[in-house]
């Protein structure tokens, strides 16, 4: 036997009675809205506050793939770095050595870190799965690409110059013309000095070595012989040209023995040292010139002074103050 609903009264203080609550049927409706929304919202929040909490297995293995890659990128850009920094020390050398050796003009700068670019190819990326880890290692590694592309062109250029470069150095002067070890035969050095047979200040294009007449003089490189004989103030004189723009001068001879075209090699014999022409004494006057330009002779013994040894030799040719011619 069902119960009746209990009946629920209010007190009326205008009437002093309890009267009975009359519920209305929106009444009703509103209420139990009410609490329908009520567990409605309960639900959603929960039910989002659980998924932000608690991953599905599928989102637990794409958190961990994702953490996995973040890591293997962190790894690539460590080594990417090193070989950034090993790159960027040979782009140095190559600008400022290799290329400045074989006077190349250096690469600008530009034209070593510009990297092809696709932009279509970048935006396709950016759509796939971990895009930015994606685009900023292919980024780099196109960057790398192209630099170690400009370098590796560079070294081939480089490897031309050295071939040609090699009879280049067996061309320059590069020797003492006489044997001078000890460093006892230089008498006076490039620059300018006192005339010894006018006592006036002079400009001396050359360097003069002291040595008993008949002496050995040798070819100071690789060269053809383009002019012997007699020269005023200077006596008996070679001159060889050594190609590159270089001659060498060899004055005041006792002995010529080659002739005029003969192609000498570096170290070979090709006169003896004398006191003909304008001179004081037995000695070698010895010019080096550079497309006509007479330059310091002893910038160019390099193969037979050790940096000591060219030392002492710089300190003797300056303390000279007058010459032999």
């Amino acid at each position: 036997m069902m119960s009746k609903k209990k009946k629920k009264f209010y007190f009326n203080p205008e009437t002093t009675h309890y009267e009975e609550i009359q519920i209305t049927f929106s009444q009703r409706l509103r209420k139990v809205l009410y609490h329908l929304l009520s567990g409605i919202t309960l639900g959603v929040a929960f039910f989002f506050l659980f998924v932000s909490i608690v991953k599905s297995p599928k989102e637990k293995k794409v958190a961990m793939e994702r953490s996995r890659i973040e890591g293997q990128y962190k790894v690539l850009q460590g080594q990417m770095n090193e070989i950034q920094a090993v790159l960027s020390d040979l782009q140095l050398r190559d600008n400022n050595l290799y290329r400045v050796i074989f006077e190349a003009e250096p690469i600008p700068i530009e034209a070593r870190q510009s990297a092809t670019s696709n932009v279509e190819y970048y935006n396709q990326l950016l759509k796939m799965t971990n895009s930015q880890i994606v685009v900023e290692t292919t980024r780099r590694l196109n960057q790398l690409k192209k630099q170690l592309y400009v370098q590796s062109k560079s070294y081939d250029e480089i490897a031309e110059l050295v071939q040609s470069k090699e009879e280049m150095m067996k061309c320059i002067p590069a020797i003492q013309p006489v044997l001078n070890k000890d460093l006892t035969r230089v008498a006076s050095g490039f620059g300018w000095r006192t005339d010894p047979i006018y006592h006036t200040r002079r400009m001396h294009q050359g360097m003069d070595f002291t040595a008993p007449t008949g002496t050995d003089v040798f070819a100071t490189g690789n060269g053809r012989v383009v002019s012997t004989g007699w020269e005023q103030g200077y006596g008996n004189t070679i001159k060889i040209d050594h190609g590159f723009g270089y001659e060498t001068y060899y004055s005041h001879l006792s002995a010529v023995y080659v002739k005029v075209g003969r192609l000498v090699t570096r170290g070979e014999v090709i006169g003896a040292v004398g006191n003909t022409g304008k001179s004081t004494g037995p000695h070698l006057h010895y010019e080096v010139h550079l497309k006509g330009v007479p330059l310091d002779p002893q910038n160019f013994y390099f193969l037979d002074l050790t940096p000591e040894e060219y030392d002492r030799m710089i300190q003797l040719s300056a303390n000279a103050g007058q010459t032999l011619d």
